[in-house]
């Protein structure tokens, strides 16, 4: 790695030899093909042993260089190694990296009196102890490896090696030979000589100036670049052997201490000087603070002599208020009196008016009462007959189709488990790629820009020469023209003079010239030949790159599908196998013998099945019932069927009216008002079958087909929230129907929709309706329904339909400001100008550049507020939107923050701030009613933000800062920010090393006990409300002041919605 930063860099040295040992390690732990993986696939089957294991190496290491396979033994194997050959006995290898403890010796050794034996087998966790994964001593010592490895790369690690002097382990023996071995099969020597021929300190420009800037100020005012001014610094310094390559500074040993330390030096002069200013600034503030103290006693006593002056004249007062309150109380007790004798008086004489009233009211009432219940009885009693037989015929036939489903659902349900785990590897995939996907873009807009700047470069370049050439052609024309001249007016006898041997060696000299610009045109020319081919090649890698990005971006897309369709598949399994458990078990235990009896003769006299109320059939009953009237008359099939036709033509134009976007009125949405109007007064809720559920479920679907459509969205979620929370109050489950779950994901095309889709789509369904509103009465006088299956059905399959549109709105949310959150996370890098002046007031200009992206954030959040305020989605949905996109920018900008070391600095810390900052003010501008808590789910980023923006962060406590700074972020966080974070503006330090080594001390506890290491946080894309939150959140809608629109207004079918609106 040096050697090539080498050979980027352009520094003149000369090419180090060194050994890799890479593919070793590729050999021993590689995937899927190491011998730790085949050792483990090994372990995996019971009936391998040490030698199918040494076969199956030879096979699969016949070819690397690495493997020697010995010639006298069947189950030994060599590895050459850096430092030699070593030969390696497989024949305990099996049973060595199963190291299986049984569970039993485990507890007993675990809970030992002896605390030796104790610490050597500790209590494994809860959740390895219960997992049946397989863990071997190989994986193990690779998890351990790589959480090494992660440990090491986020810290700078110090390595001293142990070097055995002697093979005796003796006191006061060195054996030179053995230790020179050691040092050159460790690596030791190679390391030396390759540091050694090498520059081991290194920094870029940039970061050399703001380093080491302080000592030599008066050059980073010049105007000169960063390379001219590292120049300076180090000449200024003495240095010698250094390198200075494109973009950075190349130390030899040592000297970069030797730096350091005249920075220091400067740096301590600065802080004398600002100690002797504190100093004076105490002394004077020690004198400000004894003048006031007298200052503050001359007061005092003068305040005690005012308060016994005061303390005279409040007694006087208080007895004053004393006497008149006195009298206002015995004039009132004697008030109050009188006023209770007048009002017990009133009270009699109205309770005897209103007994008077009341008892013949009552009267009335019962008589009215008496002979209502008599009709009913006698129509009821034949209805209820002819309910019963329709029920029994019913509860056979789904008892049947019930158990075939069940069959088929219970295959099904196996399916589950392994969509979950194809589900878990399609998000693992998904963040894989999105990850390179970002990785991409960013080497390509790096890739834009440096082309640019070279191009612009060679063209200012060849513009130059180009008039350097122009300029010399045209001087040699005016010297041809001048000494053409000269001839021409010279006299014949003075040709031969020596003025012509001037002359000509002047045009010979000219000629020279002009031949040395052609030349250097030619090579300038070349060059920028040279320059259009790295061009050429630049475009060509950023057509590869652009290509390789689309493709990324394409299978990003397809595995979001495949994975969006498998949790829908999956949710419709579950809910399906729910449902269908539930109905099985409410199923009549009489059904079999009741399917046995014909269904005909029944149905000939059923006009729509009904529900049992008290889960009993009688068939000797029904029988006699089915006998005492086989002479029906056959007139009847026809005022049934014209009933039928006119219901399904209502049914069709309420269709064809809420496809159309009919608006609001009043703040309402009339299509949510007419379709709870006209089911309800169609009894749609109280019959078991009907098919305008489904074809209202298919209008919604059919809407919403265009998920970019936000508009449309936002519609149908105001009118999807108003009729649920409409049904939520009118609905009463009973019986079976009540053991659905409240919040079941269905669809038409769910396994219940299949089973009732024959039941429901009888014709008869609309008669039944019409016949209960004749029998029943007008609709306005119900409060709450008895409501049936497909009812119940219908509200579920609404609630699904909320929950997905919330979801679709929220999601595109999501993703129109995901682009921009990865541009808000880090601030632009400052110009070396603004490290030599400090901070500046900077223009308008510039500040609204700086926090753009943040402005576009707001003008999303602000475009979807609008959106939903002029559609009346409800305020509850509205906040719930907005609470789940805050909780996503806070997930967003915070993991970002604590993987990327860039990001942990004090003047991206400001810039995040500044950004915080308009979206607070735009939770000001939205109001609580709309916003809600939003703003505190941004608290982790808050907190962090913070952080990174104090002074002074060496004196704080880790009590300080868990505590009362950043009591949100676990330890975990803070020591992750703690350890990235570096101070590009005023070069101050991060925490105290006693404070990183408590944090480590508590890290190391929660790690044994089992506490998540994980310091990221999670998005949550759950539905994060209920059917029941919202209709306690939303107002209660009168559904009467809304007008019917012009489609239906003048239609006689639905005269009763004109009807409502009068009252």
């Amino acid at each position: 790695m040096e050697q090539e930063d080498y050979e980027k860099e352009q520094i003149n040295w000369s090419y180090i030899e060194f050994v890799d040992n890479q593919d070793v390690l590729d050999l021993i732990e590689k995937k899927p093909g190491g011998i730790i993986a085949l050792l483990d696939e090994a372990c995996m089957f019971p009936k391998s042993t040490h030698e199918t294991f040494a076969q199956k190496m030879y096979q699969t290491f016949a070819k690397n260089k690495r493997f020697i396979k010995p010639k006298l033994s069947r189950t030994n194997f060599t590895i050459s190694h850096y430092a030699g050959e070593v030969t390696y006995m497989a024949d305990l290898f099996l049973d060595k990296n199963k190291d299986y403890v049984v569970a039993e010796h485990q507890d007993l050794l675990t809970a030992s009196e002896c605390p030796f034996v104790a610490g050597l087998f500790p209590a494994l966790p809860e959740e390895s102890s219960k997992s049946s994964k397989f863990s071997s001593i190989g994986s193990r010592f690779k998890l351990q490896l790589q959480s090494l490895m992660e440990t090491l790369s986020s810290t700078e690690p110090h390595y001293i090696r142990c070097v055995k002097p002697n093979s005796v382990l003796k006191p006061f023996i060195f054996e030179n030979v053995n230790i020179i071995q050691q040092l050159r099969c460790g690596g030791v020597l190679e390391a030396i000589r390759i540091s050694c021929a090498g520059y081991p300190t290194r920094r870029t420009f940039y970061e050399f100036l703001l380093r080491f800037g302080v000592l030599a100020p008066e050059v980073l005012e010049r105007n000169s670049d960063d390379k001219a001014a590292c120049q300076m610094i180090l000449e200024k310094m003495g240095l010698k052997g250094y390198q200075l390559g494109k973009t950075k500074v190349f130390l030899r040993a040592g000297q970069m201490a030797e730096l350091d330390a005249r920075r220091t030096e400067v740096l301590g002069n600065a802080a004398r000087t600002l100690q002797r200013q504190i100093r004076t600034y105490i002394a004077r503030k020690d004198f400000v603070l004894l003048r006031k103290a007298a200052i503050q006693l001359q007061s005092c006593w003068r305040a005690i002599s005012a308060c016994n002056l005061y303390e005279q004249l409040r007694r006087e007062a208080a007895a004053l208020k004393i006497q008149k309150n006195f009298r206002y109380h015995t004039a009132r007790l004697s008030y109050l009196t009188l006023q209770n004798s007048a009002i017990i008086v009133q009270a009699g004489m109205r309770a005897m008016t209103a007994r008077s009233e009341f008892r013949f009211r009552k009267q009335t009432k019962a008589a009215i009462k008496i002979q209502a219940h008599v009709r009913c009885h006698r129509e009821y009693s034949y209805y209820r007959r002819l309910q019963k037989a329709a029920i029994v015929t019913q509860c056979g036939w789904r008892r049947r189709v019930a158990r075939k489903e069940l069959r088929n659902l219970k295959m099904a349900a196996r399916e589950t488990g392994a969509l979950k785990e194809a589900k878990d590897k399609l998000e693992k995939k998904v963040e894989e790629l999105t990850w390179r996907l970002q990785l991409e873009r960013r080497l390509r807009t790096e890739l834009e820009d440096t082309k640019a700047q070279e191009i612009t470069k060679l063209q200012e370049a060849l513009r130059s020469m180009q008039i350097q050439v122009e300029d010399a052609n045209a001087r040699v024309i005016q010297e041809r023209e001048a000494s053409r001249k000269a001839i021409e007016e010279a006299p014949p006898v003075i040709k031969e003079t020596p003025v012509v041997i001037q002359d000509t060696a002047k045009i010979d000299a000219l000629t020279a010239e002009v031949e040395s610009l052609k030349v250097s045109l030619l090579s300038e020319k070349q060059a920028s030949e040279e320059a259009k081919k790295a061009s050429a090649d630049a475009e060509t890698r950023n057509m590869d790159l652009a290509k390789k990005l689309q493709e990324a971006e394409g299978k990003v897309d397809q595995l979001q599908d495949s994975a969006q369709r498998l949790e829908e598949k999956l949710s419709n399994l579950e809910s399906e196998n729910q449902v269908l458990r539930q109905q099985a078990l409410t199923m009549s235990p009489t059904g079999k013998s009741i399917s046995a009896r014909p269904r005909t003769t029944i149905i000939q006299r059923t006009p729509e099945n009904g529900s049992i109320l008290n889960g009993e059939t009688k068939p000797a009953h029904d029988k006699a019932l089915v006998v005492s009237n086989p002479k029906e008359p056959e007139s009847e099939e026809k005022p049934q069927k014209s009933l039928n036709e006119k219901q399904q033509e209502n049914q069709d134009l309420l269709i064809k009216c809420i496809s159309e976007d009919l608006g609001f009125s009043g703040g309402k949405p009339v299509a949510a008002c007419v379709i709870y109007k006209s089911l309800l007064h169609w009894r749609s809720f109280e019959v078991e079958r009907t098919s305008v559920f489904d074809r209202i479920i298919q209008t919604i679907a059919s809407s919403i087909e265009a998920p970019e459509n936000n508009d449309v969205l936002a519609y149908w979620l105001c009118n999807a929230s108003t009729l649920l929370m409409l049904l939520q109050h009118t609905l009463k489950a009973n019986g079976a129907a009540s053991l659905t779950p409240q919040r079941r994901r269905s669809s038409s095309a769910s396994l219940f929709g299949r089973m009732s889709q024959g039941l429901r789509a009888s014709p008869q369904s609309a008669g039944l309706s019409f016949l209960n509103n004749r029998m029943l009465g007008r609709v306005d006088d119900l409060r709450q329904v008895e409501a049936k299956y497909p009812a119940l059905l219908f509200k579920q399959q609404l609630t699904a339909f909320l929950e997905k549109m919330y979801g679709m709105i929220r999601d595109n949310l999501k993703k129109e400001i995901s682009p921009l959150l990865g541009l808000c996370i880090q601030a632009p890098r400052t110009s070396r100008a603004s490290l030599v002046k400090g901070r500046q007031q900077a223009s308008a200009v510039a500040q609204q550049a700086l926090i753009a992206h943040w402005q576009s954030i707001v003008k999303s959040l602000n475009n979807y507020l609008n959106m939903m305020k002029a559609n009346y989605v409800p305020a509850f949905l509205v906040r719930k939107v907005f609470s789940q996109i805050f909780s996503f920018i806070n997930v967003q900008l915070f993991n970002s923050l604590l993987l990327r070391r860039e990001c942990c600095s004090f003047s991206n810390g400001e810039y995040v701030k500044s950004g915080l900052a308009e979206l607070e003010q735009w939770c000001c501008y939205a109001t609580e009613e709309y916003v809600g808590s939003s703003w505190d789910e941004l608290k982790h980023i808050r907190q962090a933000v913070g952080f990174l923006v104090i002074h002074q962060k060496p004196k704080k406590t880790l009590n300080e800062i868990s505590n009362e700074l950043c009591p949100v972020l676990s330890i975990q966080q803070l020591y992750r920010i703690s350890t990235m974070y570096w101070d590009d503006k005023y070069g101050t330090h991060s925490v105290s090393s006693d404070v990183i080594s408590s944090m480590r001390v508590l890290m190391t506890e929660d790690s044994n006990n089992s506490v998540s290491s994980s310091f990221l946080l999670d998005d949550d894309s759950s539905i994060p409300f209920s059917v029941d939150d919202l209709s306690k959140s939303m107002q209660q809608v009168d559904v009467a002041d809304v007008e019917p629109p012009p489609l239906i207004r003048e239609n006689s079918g639905f005269v009763f919605l004109h009807q409502r609106s009068d009252l």
